[in-house]
């Protein structure tokens, strides 16, 4: 009885849509209209528009992998360690961007990388000689606007979850490591690294998924779908722009189902690699 109402939701909300878009994947679909047209939705989608999307895609989430896992690791431990001062107050203000409204975000981060010459990270460059930048109109500048959201954003987030894996780690282990002669950075990499990898494996999961599921930061940032040359285009902006501008429900499917199967196909290969599916001796 207590655990009905989570089932009947997560098949409602879960189960039910899934199902759903992969019948939708394979219908044309048009008001008072429906029919199957096989694979022709995922022939569709085959184009430079998507290819574009996912290599952008891909692009964010190594960046935010790259960043969003040693940087909140260290931060966490720092934290963690009875030297650090005011280390309540540094565990609020590195969480609270994850309090923030994305769209609030995407709005102030908008304009800290304006055109203007005025604006925040062109008058922080200026003060270093460099001329003001077009941001939002680079690839690779528009990819660093992106990136450094996620991570003020996320960053507390993820120290959370290390804070909280470090306080299972036994005290005693670290004692006989400085008996043994180990100095801070011995005891990080020998004891601490390897007794969060659960953690790691954690957060290593829900970034992939964040990372190719990304969509609202980069609406916020170009003000909708378009932008320069597609930099930044994203899938679930593809998905947008197919069922919801176009109204191409059936080819929006399609590209929500290819999606669900290239996370799955990443996070299960990261898992194996990690060693999360081995038999423990």
């Amino acid at each position: 009885m207590f655990v009905l109402p989570f089932i009947i939701s997560f098949l409602l909300f879960f189960v039910y849509p899934i199902i759903q878009s992969f019948i939708m994947s394979f219908q044309d679909i048009v008001p008072g209209e429906t029919k199957f047209v096989g694979f022709e939705n995922y022939r569709k989608i085959w184009n430079n528009d998507f290819f574009k999307a996912l290599y952008n895609n891909t692009r964010y989430t190594f960046w935010t992998l790259v960043l969003l896992i040693p940087v909140p690791m260290v931060l966490a431990v720092l934290l963690n360690w009875k030297g650090t001062i005011f280390r309540n107050l540094f565990k609020s203000v590195l969480f609270i961007p994850a309090l923030t409204s994305v769209v609030v975000a995407g709005i102030i981060f908008q304009q800290i990388f304006g055109e203007l010459a005025g604006s925040p990270m062109n008058t922080l460059i200026g003060w270093f000689g460099l001329p003001s930048q077009k941001w939002l109109q680079s690839s690779a500048l528009g990819m660093l606007a992106l990136v450094m959201l996620a991570v003020w954003r996320w960053t507390g987030v993820n120290v959370t979850y290390y804070l909280s894996a470090l306080q299972t780690i036994p005290r005693e282990l670290y004692e006989a490591a400085e008996i043994d002669g180990a100095g801070p950075v011995r005891k990080f990499l020998t004891i601490t690294v390897p007794l969060l990898r659960p953690v790691t494996i954690y957060v290593l999961t829900i970034s992939i998924y964040g990372g190719y599921a990304m969509f609202t930061e980069s609406y916020i940032l170009w003000g909708g779908t378009q932008s320069p040359q597609g930099i930044g285009l994203t899938i679930v902006g593809y998905l947008y722009t197919q069922g919801f501008e176009y109204f191409r429900l059936g080819v929006g499917a399609a590209v929500g189902v290819v999606l669900l199967l290239i996370v799955l196909l990443l996070n299960l290969i990261q898992l194996r690699l990690l060693g999360l599916f081995r038999r423990e001796d």
